[in-house]
């Protein structure tokens, strides 16, 4: 893998029958593979586990989930109780990345309007709507990495977390893409990457992917970022989001309010990347959003080996809030929202 141009997260196999392959995100940066998802189940499983993660991702991912759902059924009526049985199912794979909500509820939508034609029109319906939502994605990070190009300069330190590159998203990512988009431009950009703990997203994601790209990366514990900042090596910090609310509060990987806080404390400022299917305007706050408690296991026996003693208590909250107060803009595939108002997102986003 020379070119992170050429990585292909998801890939669609075939027709209506056919299947999705997915890089094993879990088993990065020491081995590329692929695996194939041929039934319901193990999209899921793929979702659940991280062998496919990143908010765009998982939506991707779900809605090709869909069509293999429902892939072998040849009936009308039973196509459509399979269609609401397959989305909720996939659903419950993961709480917090609104993608996989919108994606899937796209999917039903499409299903929706679909019905009166065949059970083999719907499927290959259903097919172009997956293939589109694959599409879209690709295009709003190009766009992302358009506006936000605009806002570093040749030279700049910046900071990133967890990861937001094309192995979340169909192309390019988020926070990745402009930093991909800025070398496309000609600036040379020095990258500090936190290890992102516990599953260590940053340290064995995103340091790979800038790597394919040879982009001057700096990987550094969590805890190092405002050692960092105090330094000044950091002119921005540039993070991707799961799910953002109404007012700007953004969801995020377990560690992004942290870095927010010292941002603002070393006077930098801290961008989110998002597309617009990022936004939940349902609801009003980040109160409101529901944060993915995962296993103990993780933090207690990382990656196999036991680093806690036997019995301790854990609390592994997956994703944290950013408050739109400490956010200076998010770039969107719309363009920047600056200030981050409930207003100015409105004006943006739409409602």
């Amino acid at each position: 893998m020379s070119d992170a141009k050429k990585i292909e997260t998801i890939r669609w196999i075939g027709g209506t029958n056919g299947h999705v392959v997915l890089i094993d995100q879990t088993l990065l940066p020491t081995e590329f593979k692929e695996i194939e998802c041929r039934t319901a189940d193990e999209v899921w499983e793929a979702i659940k586990q991280l062998r496919v993660r990143g908010a765009p991702a998982i939506g991707i991912a779900a809605a090709y989930g869909v069509c293999i759902g429902v892939a072998s059924q040849n009936d009308d009526a039973a196509l459509a109780r399979r269609v609401t049985e397959v989305t909720d199912y996939l659903a419950t794979s993961r709480p917090t990345a609104v993608n996989l909500f919108w994606a899937l509820e796209r999917m039903k939508a499409k299903a929706e309007s679909a019905r009166g034609g065949s059970a083999i029109d719907i499927r290959e319906a259903l097919l172009t709507e997956a293939k589109a939502i694959h599409e879209e994605d690709r295009e709003m990070c190009h766009a992302i990495g358009r506006y936000g190009a605009q806002l570093l300069q040749d030279g700049q330190g910046v900071l990133t977390h967890c990861n937001a590159g094309g192995l979340a998203t169909a192309e390019y990512g988020t926070a990745l893409s402009v930093f991909f988009t800025a070398q496309d431009e000609g600036k040379n950009l020095r990258v500090f990457v936190d290890e992102t703990r516990p599953l260590l997203q940053g340290s064995r994601l995103t340091a790979w992917e800038l790597a394919q790209r040879n982009i001057d990366a700096t990987l550094i514990c969590d805890s190092m970022a405002a050692q960092v900042m105090r330094e000044g090596k950091v002119q921005a910090v540039i993070t991707g989001a799961d799910r953002i609310a109404a007012n700007g509060d953004s969801a995020n990987k377990i560690g992004t309010y942290s870095l927010s806080i010292l941002a603002r404390a070393h006077e930098i400022p801290f961008y989110i990347a998002a597309p617009s299917s990022t936004f939940d305007l349902s609801i009003a706050s980040g109160d409101e959003i529901p944060i993915e408690e995962r296993s103990p296991e993780e933090i207690t026996h990382g990656f196999g080996k036991q680093t806690a003693p036997n019995g301790v208590k854990v609390y592994n909250p997956a994703f944290d809030v950013t408050p739109a107060e400490y956010i200076k803009a998010i770039i969107t595939e719309r363009g920047l929202i600056e200030p981050v108002t409930v207003e100015q997102i409105a004006a943006v986003i739409g409602q």
